[in-house]
């Protein structure tokens, strides 16, 4: 036996120590009472509880202590010298039971365990009136794993972890350890041998980059205030109410006077006052799961269940989101399950193995991105990502997710020249077409009135259709047809403009094949694209007369809207995640009229029925002419039952007087919004007060006709006056 212990001891002194519980610990042995510790740097151990002095096991840090049954409690402290003669008293982590249900980890092995965040990771814990930190972490190809930190030297000899069976889940109770200790998991590959030392995949919180620990989490007791928003959310009839959405970036979009992040408390005053004043309905946030890499804007993801340090704590965000919710405003955030990152740190090669990823990089790696792609066939990595969804919506009330990079996932030669089919031959990813359909179902089903919106690039089908009619179950798709093909578009001089007029009508061939959302985001206007209004052609104020045509178009066209920060004012120079957005632009006055007149737009959309009613069925859309590409018009009906608007745009700068347009019906009609107007830095060219009298003269196979003043490079809505 002495022999056995001392290879026991010998294989924790080397950290290769599969199962430490069977040694160290309190065991009862050949009807003795046996307690064992190991305990680098000390000179003297004994159990707290009777004084019983551990001898050492040879020249080893092994001690043992032999005796009695029943002397030494179930749960005994140990008093240990170190070599100052400092003393340490410490609950021994090893004579605790195993912490985790047996039942949450066979749902967490069958990919069912939807909370799977309450059991993984760290958590502040009590057991038998004792408080301290319980470990556990998903490594089944580990030949060991340690906890280690600050609070151990960073020793991964002094608190190796339990494996639970098959699960290959490790866990560990450290008794006393407090919230705020740093930590990580020292992991020894079971087949190499090789030592990684790596971040939480569950972490709830991590040091500031550019460190990379993981924090032990304070146990949130946030008060939430916001139940009412909770309650009016579940029955919000979206489809058929304004959706207008302000993107932001919150580490560029307005910083300290000393060029420094703001915090979440700070941004939530300054962010609700702004996007209310504006009449934006909802903020969608880029990334705010933590990241290492501040260029890659969040989208490089090593921490799913952590807000970043960037701004704060986690109770920081949640008062952030609260703040937004108690003055009406909706919060959407990004999220990232088509790619990780290959840090050393986080996720990439886990345990020494391929476990989140693939091992064969035709299908576990984006050469594009130089990251890797989730193992959506596995049962853990699904409930990896699928906990992390809501543990967003739950633990941090987020109103929905956009779902990054979805045609990535759908497709298995996504822009890769070497691929392997599935197992029918096609290119179609059904383990990652599984998972969709899986997350937007239970995100559903627990959660009403929550947001699945899809950035999906290609004509995949369904993508907003529901689960059992063969749909990948989003809510939302981004229209980037429709925006690809209108900057397009707008790029080219007027002159020009008649010979591209497809790009404008070609969105109506499929608008309402999906629950669109038209968006222009931060995608376009980084990496040399320029900012929105400098895409648009023409002197200074033609670049700005097009920008307030262009917002005008899409705020009139079907698709709920979003407007990525500082294209709301003309922003000149495209943006810079390092630095602040250029607020200083707003003390010209053409700068000055975008911003007015984005605030009207989300006025008129948000008060007006035709504008928001049906805008994914055609009942909400006619047009009235979109085949006049000579004189580059385009000309629609926005209706709701009886009610109606006629919008007119002009895409050159050529003003048009006696422009007739079929109506479908008699009297008078009101101009009530022009981009062209003073107000938002025009020309002031209109109808005025005019109201254009409808005549009984068919066109456009409409029996009346109106005559309008088309002013240059503008967009004007007109709405029939009654009897």
């Amino acid at each position: 036996m002495e022999e056995t212990t001392t290879g026991d001891f010998q294989r924790l002194a080397e950290a290769r120590h599969h199962d430490p519980f069977a040694v160290l610990g309190r065991h009862r042995e050949h009807d003795k009472l046996v307690v064992r510790a190991y305990l680098p740097d000390a000179t003297d151990v004994s159990v707290a509880e009777g004084g019983y002095a551990l001898r050492r096991l040879g020249d080893s840090d092994g001690f043992v202590w032999e005796g009695e049954p029943g002397s030494v409690p179930d749960h005994y402290s140990l008093v240990w010298h170190d070599a100052d003669r400092r003393e340490h008293i410490v609950h021994d982590p090893y004579s605790y039971a195993p912490q985790l249900p047996d039942f949450d980890l066979h749902l967490f092995g069958e990919g069912r365990h939807h909370h799977a965040y309450r059991m993984l990771g760290a958590r502040v814990h009590e057991v038998g009136g004792v408080t301290g930190a319980l470990f556990a972490v998903w490594a089944p190809n580990a030949e060991r794993v340690s906890v280690v930190g600050d609070f151990n030297r960073w020793d991964g000899r002094r608190h190796p972890m339990r494996v639970r069976g098959a699960s290959g889940v490790w866990e560990l109770f450290i008794p006393e350890l407090a919230p705020g200790a740093l930590y990580k998991y020292e992991i020894r590959n079971r087949d190499t041998g090789t030592v990684l030392l790596k971040a939480d995949p569950y972490g709830q919180q991590f040091e500031l980059r550019p460190r990379t620990a993981s924090v032990v989490p304070v146990t949130s007791e946030y008060q939430w205030q916001d139940q009412a928003w909770l309650a009016q959310r579940a029955q919000w009839d979206w489809q058929h109410t304004p959706l207008a959405i302000y993107e932001l970036h919150l580490g560029s979009w307005r910083r300290d006077e000393h060029d420094e992040f703001l915090s979440y408390r700070e941004l939530a005053h300054r962010v609700v006052g702004y996007v209310k004043e504006l009449g934006f309905t909802h903020i969608e946030l880029l990334p705010v799961t933590e990241h290492p890499y501040d260029p890659s804007w969040g989208y490089q993801t090593t921490g799913y269940y952590a807000p970043t340090r960037r701004h704060g704590t986690p109770d920081d965000f949640r008062y952030f989101v609260e703040y937004c919710h108690r003055h009406g405003i909706g919060v959407f955030m990004d999220w990232v399950p088509a790619h990780f990152p290959k840090d050393a740190h986080g996720l990439a090669r886990f345990d020494g193995s391929a476990l989140y990823e693939h091992e064969d990089p035709r299908r576990g790696e984006h050469l594009d991105w130089a990251t890797l792609i989730y193992n959506y066939g596995r049962n853990e990595v699904r409930n990896f990502l699928l906990s992390s969804t809501l543990y967003w919506l739950e633990e941090l009330h987020v109103d929905g997710l956009r779902v990054d990079a979805v045609a990535s996932m759908l497709y298995l030669d996504y822009s890769r020249d070497e691929w392997l089919p599935n197992e029918y031959g096609g290119r179609e990813n059904l383990e990652a077409i599984a998972f969709l359909r899986e997350l937007n179902t239970v995100v559903h089903d627990t959660h009403p009135g929550v947001l699945m919106m899809a950035e999906e690039s290609t004509s995949w089908p369904q993508v907003t259709r529901p689960v059992h009619l063969g749909g990948l179950g989003f809510d939302l798709k981004w229209n980037m047809g429709w925006m690809n093909d209108t900057l397009s578009y707008m790029s080219h001089e007027a002159v020009h403009r008649k010979y591209h007029h497809n790009d404008l009508t070609f969105s109506m061939l499929y608008c309402f094949t999906e629950n669109f959302l038209l968006p222009f985001s931060h995608d376009e206007v980084v990496h040399g694209k320029q900012s929105l209004v400098n895409k648009m052609p023409g002197d200074e104020w033609q670049r700005h007369a097009n920008l307030r045509l262009l917002l005008t178009y899409m705020y009139t066209h079907p698709g709920k809207k979003l407007l990525f920060m500082g294209c709301e004012f003309g922003q000149g120079v495209e943006w810079n995640s390092g630095q602040m957005l250029d607020w200083y632009v707003l003390d010209y006055p053409l700068h000055q009229g975008v911003q007015r007149l984005v605030k009207d737009l989300n006025k008129l959309y948000g008060v007006e029925p035709v504008l928001h009613r049906h805008e994914f069925d055609w009942t909400g859309f006619e047009w009235l002419d979109c085949h006049d590409a000579d004189q580059s018009v385009l000309s629609f009906l926005r209706r709701d039952g009886d009610e109606l608007l006629v919008v007119v745009c002009n895409f050159t700068p050529v003003p048009r007087r006696d422009y007739r347009v079929g109506v479908p019906r008699t009297g008078a009609y009101r101009e009530i919004f022009n981009s062209d107007s003073a107000l938002y830095g025009g020309g002031n060219l209109g109808n005025g007060e005019r109201h254009p009298q409808a005549e009984e003269l068919a066109w456009m196979e409409r029996p009346y006709s109106i005559s309008l003043t088309l002013p240059p490079l503008a967009g004007i809505v007109l709405r029939p006056q009654s009897d």
